[in-house]
């Protein structure tokens, strides 16, 4: 069950995720990481692939769950949640909440974003957080019912690769125009709770923080790379 907006607004949510290769990419380890965000404050967990899914659902049977599978297929760039096998799989694992690439990039097997999200919606009953790099597809998953819009892909596509992540510049304008039935996130690249608020003050109602709070592989490498170069 997804908490009320009153629980969730202006709350943290912590990305539990780790690289292939590593000792963390477990899911046991996974979960531990997860309940300790969740009894630390964070309102919910987002979480990649229905293993890690299953096993913080198992040992967190209340917490708000946003989950996600990243699957790569042959020319197409999207790879969050990117079709149907994998929304189904995320749902059936225990998430609350379905995040799934919302650019306008070419799907897997040409898919389309629009009768994904249809089935979803109409099948599962499912909440949807549409994953985006611009405004305008943020505004048009809106439209297509997605019930949660991310800042998650911003300068992670060809069309913002010039770009840094936060997204904070698509916030305001993304607040503007979004009912307000729509949760807006910002997520990405937020590195400290001073960017994180001023991601609320931009007009987002929660923010997704992952590498700066459980990336050790990735953190620990740039501290080591820093003190010997």
């Amino acid at each position: 069950m997804i908490p009320t907006t009153k629980v969730l607004n202006q709350g943290l949510i912590v990305s539990v995720q780790a690289p292939w290769g590593s000792p963390i990419r477990d899911p046991e380890v996974i979960a531990s990481i997860a309940e300790a965000s969740l009894r630390s404050g964070a309102v919910g967990v987002r979480l990649e692939s229905p293993e890690h899914i299953g096993a913080v659902r198992r040992r967190c049977p209340k917490a708000l769950i946003i989950g996600l599978w990243k699957c790569a297929f042959p020319g197409s760039d999207v790879y969050i949640t990117p079709g149907w096998r994998e929304i189904q799989a995320v749902w059936s694992a225990g998430a609350d909440v379905i995040a799934l690439d919302a650019t306008d990039r070419r799907r897997p097997n040409s898919q389309l974003l629009a009768d994904l999200t249809q089935r979803a919606r109409h099948e599962l009953q499912a909440t949807l957080m549409a994953d985006i790099d611009s405004v305008q597809n943020g505004l048009f998953a809106a439209k297509l019912g997605c019930d949660w819009i991310g800042t998650t892909l911003y300068g992670h596509t060809e069309k913002t690769s010039d770009r840094t992540p936060p997204g904070l510049e698509l916030l305001p304008d993304l607040r503007r125009h979004l009912g307000l039935s729509v949760r807006l996130i910002c997520e990405g690249g937020i590195k400290s709770p001073t960017e994180a608020r001023s991601a609320l003050r931009a007009g987002a109602d929660n923010v997704v923080v992952g590498t700066a709070i459980t990336g050790v592989d990735l953190q620990v490498a740039a501290y080591c790379h820093q003190l010997t170069h």
